[in-house]
């Protein structure tokens, strides 16, 4: 697929949409490089040595793939510099593999609950079966399947960005309803996150595609 950019609306969308990939990719990768216990954005879990590392080696590579996705899709970057599409489609896969595998281990130590832990285990699944198929494809050069495969892998690491989105939305309504707990509001965002996302992505990118696709 390619994004099409030819009006105002769009334009402003397709900005907004880099803009807020870049910012939380910039604002969430950094703590996590010192791998100081006291940085973490999570609670960690006192049982697992580990726990930080895990979470660190999911969201790092997870924010990289974040800020070099967007670029991916714009059609007038892969026409004019092929090699680079390739060099960073590379490196995003390396991403995703490391941050997926990284994500399904730390999601088994999280401390939020199974309803949590089931909702980041399977996305760590869906996001390297997607990029599994997205990479499939490329190999036996079936490029419309490519991009649709990549389409649905990068509207789940953009979860990570509506993750944000609904806890602050979630902050409001703590304040607006104080019998809500942050709990349900971080339960709520971690499925609702996802849920948009893959929806999303079919209903505007892929269904409109043709069909009949291995």
């Amino acid at each position: 697929m390619s994004i099409a950019t030819d009006s105002l609306p769009r334009k402003t969308a397709w900005a907004l949409f880099i803009v807020s990939a870049a910012g939380i990719a910039l604002y969430s990768a950094p703590p996590y490089l010192t791998l100081d216990p006291d940085w973490s954005k999570i609670p960690l879990n006192g049982a697992y040595v580990s726990h930080l590392l895990w979470v660190s080696v999911h969201g790092v590579p997870g924010a990289v793939a974040l800020l070099i996705g967007p670029f991916q899709f714009i059609a007038g970057f892969r026409s004019r510099f092929p090699k680079w599409h390739r060099y960073m489609g590379r490196i995003y896969a390396m991403c995703i593999v490391i941050g997926s595998v990284a994500g399904f281990v730390s999601a088994l130590m999280s401390t939020s609950g199974i309803p949590a832990q089931i909702g980041f285990i399977l996305l760590a699944m869906a996001w390297l079966f997607t990029m599994w198929k997205g990479y499939q494809a490329a190999r036996t050069r079936r490029f419309a399947d490519h991009r649709l495969w990549m389409i649905r892998n990068y509207a789940l690491t953009f979860a990570a960005v509506l993750l944000r989105v609904f806890l602050g939305l979630g902050s409001v309504a703590m304040a607006i309803w104080p019998q809500v707990t942050f709990s349900d509001i971080y339960l709520a965002s971690i499925w609702g996150s996802i849920l948009v996302c893959a929806v999303l992505a079919e209903w505007l990118f892929v269904s409109p595609s043709p069909r009949g696709r291995g």
